[in-house]
C-alpha cells in the first residue's frame, strides 16, 4: 500500500497565467491519494514542486527556504533538460488550482518546430520537427475557451486532424503562439475557418523575411474579418533597426493585421524600442495616433484622455 504524501506547489513566475506542469502534477498526485496544495512556508511537506517558465531576465527565482524532504525544480526557467514523466504529461490538468481562469482549457496538441530561430528555445527543448503529442480530450473537457500553446501546429503532418478536433469542440480557440504564415495554404485556411476563433496569432520576427505575400494569401481565404483577431507578433531588439521595426508595424496595419510588439531581452532594449512597444500595444493610442513620430507618451492627450 502506497503512503499518502503531502505535496506543495510553487508557481515561481506568479499566478498571472496557469502553470500547465503544476496542474498536471496536481492531478496526478491527487489521483494517487496524495494531499496537494499551494506551498505554505509555515508547513512542512514530503515533496515540493517548483515550476519556473521564465529566466532571470523576466522573473526572479524563489528566494525563500523550502521546508520539504524532497524538492523538485522544473520548467524552462531552470533548464531545457527537465521534462515531466509520460504518465504525468498525459494527465488531464487540475484546473481547480487556478479558479480565476475557470472556463478555459490550456494545452498542446503538438510539440516541436522545424525553424530553429536563434531567439527561441522550442527547437532545443522539443525538437526540430513538429509532431502530434495529444488529442484535444487530454486537456479539454467542455470548457468554453481553449488556449492552444503549440509552437508550430501548421508544420505538423497531422494538422488537418488536430485542427478538426478544435473545430468539432465548438469552443472558442486562441492560438496563443505565432502561427507560421509561411506554411499557409488554401486547405489549411479552410480548416482554420471551421474553428470558432478568438485570436489568430502570427509572427513577423525577422525583418529580412518578406512575409507580405503570405499575409496577403491568408487574407484571400480567411473568413476572420475582424483585424483584432488577426494579431501579429513583431520581434524587436533582435538585430532589427528602428526603421525595420516601424516598417513591419506600418505594413501589417495597412494590410489589415493587428501588430503586437515583443521585445527580446527588454532590459537591454533602447528607449526608442520601449516607446514603440508602448505605442503599438496600447491599441486606443495606436489607432488614434497614426504616425509614431506624433506619439508623445508622457503628455499625449485627445478628447480628455491621457495614456
Amino acid at each position: 500500500m502506497e503512503v499518502s504524501l503531502k505535496v506543495g506547489l510553487i508557481d515561481v513566475d506568479g499566478h498571472n497565467f496557469p502553470n500547465l506542469c503544476l496542474m498536471k502534477l496536481s492531478a496526478y498526485h491527487k489521483a494517487r491519494g496524495d494531499t496537494v496544495e499551494w506551498y505554505d512556508k509555515n508547513k512542512w511537506y514530503d515533496l515540493v514542486y517548483m515550476s519556473r517558465v521564465f529566466t532571470d531576465t523576466y522573473s526572479k527565482d524563489y528566494e525563500g527556504s523550502v521546508k520539504a524532504y524532497h524538492v523538485i525544480k522544473g520548467g524552462t526557467g531552470y533548464g531545457l533538460d527537465n521534462k515531466l514523466p509520460d504518465i504525468v504529461e498525459h494527465t488531464h490538468p487540475d484546473y481547480g488550482l487556478y479558479p480565476q481562469f475557470a472556463g478555459t482549457a490550456y494545452g498542446f496538441l503538438s510539440r516541436g518546430c522545424p525553424r530553429g530561430c536563434g531567439f527561441c528555445i522550442v527547437g532545443d527543448k522539443e525538437g526540430r520537427k513538429t509532431e502530434a503529442v495529444a488529442d484535444l480530450s487530454e486537456f479539454w473537457g467542455g470548457e468554453k475557451e481553449i488556449k492552444l500553446l503549440d509552437a508550430n501546429i501548421l508544420a505538423c503532418p497531422d494538422w488537418e486532424r488536430l485542427l478538426g478536433q478544435l473545430a468539432d469542440s465548438g469552443a472558442t480557440v486562441d492560438f496563443t503562439q505565432g502561427l507560421d504564415v509561411r506554411l499557409i495554404t488554401p486547405e489549411k485556411v479552410a480548416a482554420l475557418n471551421q474553428i470558432k476563433i478568438k485570436t489568430l496569432h502570427f509572427a513577423w520576427d525577422n525583418p529580412e523575411d518578406d512575409l507580405i505575400p503570405y499575409f496577403q494569401k491568408f487574407l484571400e481565404h480567411t473568413t476572420v474579418k475582424d483585424k483584432r483577431k488577426r494579431r501579429v507578433y513583431v520581434l524587436t531588439n533582435y538585430g532589427s533597426t528602428h526603421e525595420q521595426d516601424l516598417y513591419r508595424i506600418y505594413t501589417l496595419r495597412d494590410m489589415g493585421y493587428d501588430p503586437y510588439v515583443m521585445i527580446y531581452e527588454k532590459p537591454t532594449a533602447p528607449e526608442e524600442t520601449r516607446k514603440i512597444q508602448r505605442w503599438v500595444n496600447n491599441k486606443w493610442l495606436f489607432y488614434s495616433v497614426k504616425d509614431f513620430k506624433d506619439y508623445v507618451p508622457s503628455g499625449y492627450k485627445k478628447k480628455g484622455r491621457q495614456e
